[in-house]
């Protein structure tokens, strides 16, 4: 069995694995855990962290790299992560690069070698969302009935979003147009209950849908699948 440590941007990020990853990933002899991005610790107190945001780049390497140590003489355990494009902090490794991409693919790649490049190690497998963990569920808009009942015309609205981009992973990240935002004006109460809601609304629309509907996602999971060959 091999073992997959994930860091996460944040909770709904780390929800997510938790409730569909996990066992998805379980089923491929892989055992996976998962934390938030280590954000600061404590002045006087080196046992309290606080984890959650991605704030700038030189922290979540520090921290990736720390726990990359922490298995320096492990072949079996592989690191990945779960970060979104959508607000990503211009300190991130090929930022400006992928800035002069037009295609959101290419961007997306730009970012993901020069990440694998600056961290340098062989277990770890960089993943950045198009655009954030909310274009997953822009997969199924019809599943947020399982939170929101009586809501038709809210869910037709984030349907009909998804049919004039052609792909939730091209819903792009302006301040009012990424998808959390999209979500957020058709849904208010989303902006507070992240976690529980986006975690459920996903695993209701189930990970083979997913990976169906957008294909950057997919090629993430499958190469986790494939780990253990």
């Amino acid at each position: 069995m091999r073992r997959l440590h994930i860091t996460a941007e944040g909770q709904t990020e780390e929800s997510f694995v938790k409730k569909v990853l996990v066992d998805h990933l379980g089923n491929y002899d892989i055992s996976t855990d998962v934390r938030c991005v280590l954000t600061s610790k404590d002045k006087h107190r080196s046992d309290i962290q606080h984890r959650g945001g991605l704030i700038n780049y030189e922290k979540a390497k520090n921290d990736i790299k720390q726990w990359l140590k922490e298995e320096s003489n492990n072949n079996n355990v592989f690191f990945t992560t779960m970060f979104d494009l959508y607000a990503l902090p211009p300190d991130f490794p090929g930022f400006e690069g992928a800035r002069r991409k037009n295609n959101s693919y290419e961007k997306v790649k730009v970012l993901e070698d020069a990440f694998a490049n600056d961290i340098n190690d062989y277990r770890f497998i960089p993943y950045i969302q198009l655009y954030e963990f909310e274009t997953l569920l822009f997969s199924c808009p019809q599943k947020f009935e399982i939170e929101y009942f009586n809501s038709q015309k809210e869910i037709d609205i984030l349907q009909t979003i998804v049919e004039e981009k052609g792909n939730p992973e091209l819903i792009n990240d302006g301040l009012e147009t990424a998808p959390s935002k999209r979500i957020i004006k058709v849904f208010p109460d989303y902006a507070n209950n992240k976690p529980a809601i986006g975690s459920m609304v996903a695993q209701e629309i189930g990970l083979d849908r997913l990976k169906q509907s957008c294909k950057h996602f997919a090629e993430w999971v499958e190469k986790l699948e494939s780990l253990c060959k």
